[in-house]
């Protein structure tokens, strides 16, 4: 046990000064990139540093993977080199099971990554795209579905707008079915309601069809004034790839809520094969986290003096980004329905275990 927690302290040591390193790095990108978005609109220092920070937690849970491949590298070329390896085979202690301390750590950052970080990631990154809305347009965009149907948010200097479908549809453009808009003034205040048949989505504006316009004055029945217009333009900052985007997007919301998220889609009418994918690959990413321990020790867990060090990074660097883009094109297929969800979420995790296993019996026992 002594062992086990020494190498599982070098482990964790390893990984939080690379994943440092690299969260630095991450901040300085995003930092650059916001700067670069918002050029010539009058946002200050402080606000694109806090977009930046926002950003930081949805980063940092993408690269999880990279980060234990290198702290794995660090750990058993730092081991090596000490001859500390030598010295634990001597014990009695075969490779495979010195290799049990850091795969526990992995799984237990997984976890962790899965319970706690997911949520937070989820809610940085909606709050951070609200606050981009307001830099840009005056007001946040929003979405959700509910059993009722779907529901949008669009803000503008002008105010902000509640759009409620009990339908959607369309292929290559975005289609609302039986649509109520609710307009409110920049104090807060309703001041106009549309009914329409439909809504198609154009380019800065919403084209309604068979619309009813009730105007809410104060002291003035609406229904007198209210107009019919067989076609209606409304503005919008809405575009169809953010629309489409915030309906497939199940990276914003939390893994408590996507079970609920789920159901209520269906209500709704709408595909769930994006949100079950993501769920499970989700519940499957402690797995892929331990295989990726298992992809960096199968090529370091070697004497310093056999030499060829470079090689062996490099190659399960590229060992390591071959499975993790198998895992992403098997999330693809899922996601079309090519392959069942249980097979495109646990299948990669458990291959790359058995097939980095293999690696390391091959190298252990010749």
């Amino acid at each position: 046990m002594i062992l086990d927690r020494y190498f599982a302290r070098r482990f964790l040591q390893s990984f939080l000064m690379i994943g440092g390193v690299f969260l630095t790095l991450i901040m300085l990108i995003d930092l650059i990139e916001q700067l670069r978005r918002f050029e010539g609109l009058d946002i200050s220092f402080a606000q694109m540093l806090a977009l930046t920070m926002l950003n930081a937690p949805t980063a940092i849970k993408e690269v999880l993977p990279l980060l234990m491949i290198m702290s794995t590298i660090v750990l058993f070329i730092g081991l090596a080199r000490s001859s500390e390896l030598v010295v634990t085979r001597a014990t009695g202690r075969s490779g495979i099971r010195a290799l049990a301390a850091p795969a526990t750590v992995a799984f237990i950052i997984g976890v962790l990554a899965v319970s706690t970080l997911n949520p937070i990631a989820a809610a940085t990154s909606n709050r951070a795209q609200q606050l981009s809305d307001n830099y840009r347009s005056g007001g946040p965009s929003t979405l959700s579905i509910s059993g009722e149907g779907l529901w949008l948010r669009q803000g503008s200097t002008q105010g902000q707008s509640v759009i409620h479908a009990t339908g959607y549809g369309g292929v290559n453009e975005v289609i609302l079915f039986d649509v109520t808009f609710l307009s409110y003034a920049p104090e807060g205040g309703p001041v106009r309601r549309i009914d329409a048949k439909s809504a198609r989505l154009e380019p800065n504006e919403w084209l309604l069809s068979d619309a009813k316009v009730w105007e809410l004055r104060s002291g003035q029945n609406p229904e007198s004034t209210a107009t019919h217009h067989e076609e209606l333009q409304v503005p919008t900052t809405l575009t169809q790839d953010r629309v489409r985007e915030s309906l497939g997007r199940p990276a914003g919301i939390s893994i408590y809520d996507l079970p609920d998220t789920i159901r209520a889609l269906r209500l709704a009418g709408f595909s769930t094969k994006r949100h079950e994918v993501w769920y499970q690959v989700e519940l499957a990413r402690p797995l892929f986290l331990m295989a990726m321990v298992l992809v960096g020790a199968s090529f370091t867990m070697r004497h310093a003096r056999f030499g060829g060090t470079g090689i062996a990074v490099i190659s399960a660097v590229l060992l390591g980004f071959a499975l993790y883009f198998i895992r992403n094109f098997a999330q693809i297929l899922g996601e079309n329905g090519q392959i069942p969800v249980l097979l495109a979420a646990w299948g990669p995790p458990i291959a790359s275990i058995l097939l980095t296993l293999g690696l390391l019996l091959h190298v252990e026992d010749g």
